[in-house]
């Protein structure tokens, strides 16, 4: 570790070969007069433009910019695991490549953690992004924040700066399913945020599609609490209930001789497929669970580094333990 370092920002890259030097430029001049020493580490996820070329053109010319390429696209948190692993500053941003996390702010988280906090993230308070996708982050926050049992900041994402012993706490958590930001909050420490306004991406499109959006969601939920396996034993304990509540209707009403040899069918169909649905979203429910301890028991690698620039090797082993 080179303790001359006093900040490092882990950047995941996908496809950012047009905005990385509009990122360079704007890290670079937000952090000139703000810290002593400072690293820029890009993990290239799987790009399929020439970020390559353009970002290690800049390792050549500024020694603190560094690079990690994977052999394929392992996920934005894959890489800032990998980032995270790799960097040597007393403390470390992570920051998203896309310019929608202004650098401009990195220099008020560093305030805050220079104040005697120990995590700084930056909280959305507007979002430059559709109707949909506004009220769908909003509502996503909401519910994670009723299921899981430690703090999770609402509209906070990974866009954060934490100290040295923060990252080794995070560092040295095994789990192949990672939701960083939850990670970070389960830490503990003295945490404080800072709101700011989301810009639009600087150009393109984001890599980031709906699909995993929602894998990522489903990751917080099922890396962080129980709770869903708790709705679904209360769910069939009243339905059980009821169950033997109408079972004991009919059987009444069938001694009273209230009920005509052949009952119709449609309360049997509802019936069957309702206790249907409900199983199905029990068994669903319970495979997630299961599928993230199949991932645990694999022991496969996070990620697969095919080459680096300024980085040490064994540093980003992705086998963590």
């Amino acid at each position: 570790m080179n303790k001359d370092v006093e900040l490092s920002i882990v950047i995941p890259v996908y496809n950012s070969a047009a905005i990385f030097p509009e990122l360079y430029n704007r890290t670079v001049a937000a952090l000139a007069s703000v810290v002593g020493e400072f690293e820029i580490i890009a993990v290239l996820d799987g790009c399929k433009d020439n970020s390559f070329e353009v970002i290690s053109n800049y390792c050549s010319s500024d020694k603190r910019v560094k690079l990690i390429e994977f052999s394929r696209n392992f996920g934005h948190q894959a890489a800032i695991t990998a980032g995270l692993l790799a960097a040597c500053g007393d403390m470390i941003a992570v920051m998203d490549d896309d310019l929608e996390d202004p650098p401009e702010v990195l220099v008020k988280l560093v305030q805050k953690i220079r104040e005697g906090y120990d995590v700084a993230y930056g909280v959305r308070k507007k979002r430059k992004r559709s109707f949909v996708y506004r009220h769908l982050y909003k509502l996503y926050y909401r519910l994670l924040g009723r299921l899981v049992d430690i703090e999770i900041p609402y509209d906070a994402g990974d866009f954060s700066v934490m100290r040295r012993a923060i990252v080794d706490v995070i560092n040295s958590m095994p789990e192949r399913n990672r939701y960083i930001r939850g990670l970070r909050a389960w830490s503990g420490y003295k945490q404080t945020g800072v709101e700011y306004e989301r810009d639009k991406r600087y150009t393109n499109e984001s890599g980031y599609s709906l699909k995993k959006y929602i894998t990522l969601a489903l990751d917080a939920i099922f890396s962080f609490s129980y709770k869903p396996l708790k709705f679904v034993s209360i769910l069939g304990i009243l339905i059980a209930v009821v169950s033997f509540i109408y079972g004991s209707s009919l059987i009444i009403q069938k001694i009273l001789g209230q009920i005509p040899d052949v009952p119709g069918w449609a309360s049997l169909v509802v019936s069957i497929l309702f206790l249907s649905g409900v199983q199905l979203v029990a068994i669903g429910i319970i495979g997630e669970y299961i599928a993230r301890i199949y991932d645990e028991v694999k022991q496969r690698p996070k990620y697969v580094v095919i080459r680096t620039i300024g980085i040490k090797d064994g540093v980003i082993d992705s086998r963590v333990t």
